[in-house]
């Protein structure tokens, strides 16, 4: 069904799991979630007295045979659970063997995917912005902004398969726009190498006060952990053109990898510090021991 982004013996292990979210849904949507509001589902929540008008069919008749008293009983309704997927597209992504952009994107399918399974909704806010010009990515984008239902699947993979990376990333105003624009905060995954200069800090904390529950994924080319290539470089920001000549001789190699293990570190302690969950993977990592493996040790999902 979705085989350039994965495949159909990973979707089938995907079915099984469902997203886990610290808190309960609060969408007036109807789902498969439990929330805080009353309804008519089967989980009993509570009693009330009953007051004249109320449905007999909700009345408790065993309390009523105990207390000689008229309780209706109360259910806790299902909701759907928001899933919110904030997608790098930037220039910066689309480095490494393979993309980084192309691992990213197969994660987002895959999370997508669980959520839609499980009835949730799903809304993928790719940044930054496309071109003026590229019409069919503003079209593209728009359709993922709201996706539900397992039968959404195909196009929802399709959709996302014509994606293109392009422009600078602007992280932090990307992650704000996100979580002021949300209807309801529920379970917020970023997908991105966090490597944009403005930092990350500002874009995580403004999800987390607007109330989600955040998963963070660093996705890195091995290429940026550990270069292969030495001597005298001209090195050219893919975002903005900027260049630099710079001497990278083979001995600064360890003051390198200390220097990427140091941002790594800090923004593994930012987000442990916050209550997010982080990953870090190379896009030549195992896909299926992140998702399967990783993500349910983590309780992302189960």
């Amino acid at each position: 069904m979705a085989s350039n982004l994965i495949t159909p013996e990973l979707l089938r292990r995907l079915e099984q799991f469902q997203l886990l979210a610290s808190r309960r849904a609060k969408s007036t949507a109807r789902g498969e979630r439990r929330s805080r509001a009353r309804g008519q589902s089967v989980e009993f929540a509570d009693h009330r007295n009953y007051v004249a008008g109320d449905d007999f069919r909700y009345l408790d008749w065993n309390l009523y045979g105990r207390l000689d008293r008229l309780f209706l009983k109360l259910y806790e309704e299902e909701r759907e659970l928001p899933v919110s997927i904030f997608l790098d597209a930037s220039e910066s992504m689309s480095f490494g063997t393979p993309l980084k952009f192309d691992f990213a994107r197969q994660m987002a399918a895959a999370i997508g995917y669980v959520a839609l399974c499980g009835f949730d909704r799903v809304s993928v806010h790719i940044f930054p912005e496309p071109e003026q010009n590229a019409a069919s990515q503003y079209a593209v984008r728009g359709a993922l902004r709201v996706v539900r239902g397992r039968k959404s699947s195909l196009e929802f993979f399709r959709n996302l398969s014509q994606i293109q990376p392009g422009g600078t990333a602007a992280l932090n105003d990307s992650l704000r726009r996100g979580a002021l624009a949300a209807r309801q905060a529920g379970v917020a995954v970023v997908l991105s190498d966090f490597l944009d200069p403005a930092g990350y800090e500002p874009g995580l904390t403004a999800l987390i006060a607007r109330g989600f529950h955040v998963n963070a994924v660093q996705i890195l080319a091995s290429e940026e952990v550990n270069p292969g290539t030495y001597g005298d470089l001209r090195l050219v920001d893919s975002e903005t053109g900027t260049a630099q000549e710079v001497t990278f001789a083979k001995f600064r190699l360890n003051a390198y990898q200390q220097t990427v293990q140091n941002y790594i570190q800090r923004l593994r302690e930012f987000c442990q510090k916050h209550g997010i969950n982080f990953f870090t993977t190379t896009s030549d990592a195992s896909l299926e021991k992140l998702l399967l493996k990783q993500l349910r040790e983590a309780e992302v999902w189960g």
